[in-house]
């Protein structure tokens, strides 16, 4: 990577590990666009030959770069690596199983022009039926949280305070742009100055909860996450998680007790520390024979 970072360019950074054939649309779709862009594919070790095959399909495009890891290092770490060789003044990071829309790109760029305090934008992720994701408009899981709509008292709360949100209007006036505690992970645009300044993703969780603790430490020094909800991208709900369920699900149950160890006030209890843990893994084996019948299924297909 230079040292001159080109104003302009936004680095695309896609990390795959067997993802299946989605991987090829979504790679395709994005390399339609006609700004300045990059694509770096991150292949943590796949073995499904996808990644070839899109490095294939465009060996003459210059703006795709692959790069390989002889093992799969977890998101989080194949994103850092991603954007250690990124080139551009923006950082996307997209998930294998989205197809991106035309003209996307260039207006989110234009609503991270327009506000200089937002370090973290997210878009509205639709699913394969067009319906909005349910995890567009995230908040922090912490314990007390959990409590609260264990009990349903959460419904009696206010939802704006819960989200910590403040609309305002895109630049263009065409519609509300939220300020959030967190967004899907499933697509996330962060200047990369911002990105550097916090350290890029924490290497500690191996995949999910780790988009959490990024829009954390983005709000934590001094930016705002922000979510824009005319914009779209369609995710399938991928390959790579639903032929592993429960390696999924299990690091996912880690990440959960990393992130309330970093970040939630009730961790310095030591009885809420054990409250918690058993609480997550509880929660894990309660689920764990439901998936292993759906590895089994999917293994038989």
């Amino acid at each position: 990577m230079s040292d001159v970072v080109p104003v302009g360019l936004t680095s695309v950074i896609i990390v795959a590990a067997d993802s299946g054939p989605l991987l090829r649309d979504c790679v395709a779709s994005v390399l339609a666009e006609a700004v300045p862009l990059e694509v770096i594919l991150v292949d943590n070790a796949s073995r499904d030959g996808e990644v070839e095959r899109v490095a294939a399909a465009h060996a003459g495009d210059p703006r795709l770069h692959v790069l390989h890891n002889a093992a799969n290092l977890g998101f989080g770490p194949a994103c850092n690596r991603g954007a250690a060789m990124a080139s551009g003044d923006e950082l996307l990071f997209l998930n294998p199983d989205c197809l991106w829309r035309l003209g996307t790109l260039e207006s989110l760029r234009a609503i991270l022009a327009d506000d200089a305090r937002i370090g973290l934008l997210g878009l509205c992720v639709l699913d394969a039926q067009g319906v909005p994701a349910r995890g567009n408009r995230r908040r922090e899981p912490t314990l007390r949280r959990a409590v609260m709509t264990f009990t349903g008292l959460a419904d009696m709360e206010s939802h704006s305070a819960d989200l910590g949100g403040v609309e305002m209007p895109v630049s263009d006036g065409d519609a509300p742009l939220e300020y959030l505690e967190a967004v899907s992970g499933a697509c996330m645009l962060l200047p990369r100055a911002v990105f550097e300044r916090i350290g890029g993703f924490d290497e500690g969780y191996f995949l999910h909860v780790e988009d959490l603790d990024l829009c954390r430490r983005v709000r934590d020094a001094g930016w705002y996450v922000a979510y824009a909800a005319h914009l779209t991208v369609t995710h399938a709900q991928g390959g790579s998680s639903r032929a592993r369920p429960v390696f999924v699900a299990r690091a996912k149950h880690r990440g959960m007790w990393r992130y309330f160890r970093k970040f939630d006030p009730a961790a310095d209890s030591a009885v809420l520390r054990v409250i918690v843990w058993l609480g997550i893994w509880a929660h894990f084996l309660f689920k764990l024979p439901a998936l292993a019948m759906r590895g089994v299924f999917r293994a038989r297909r």
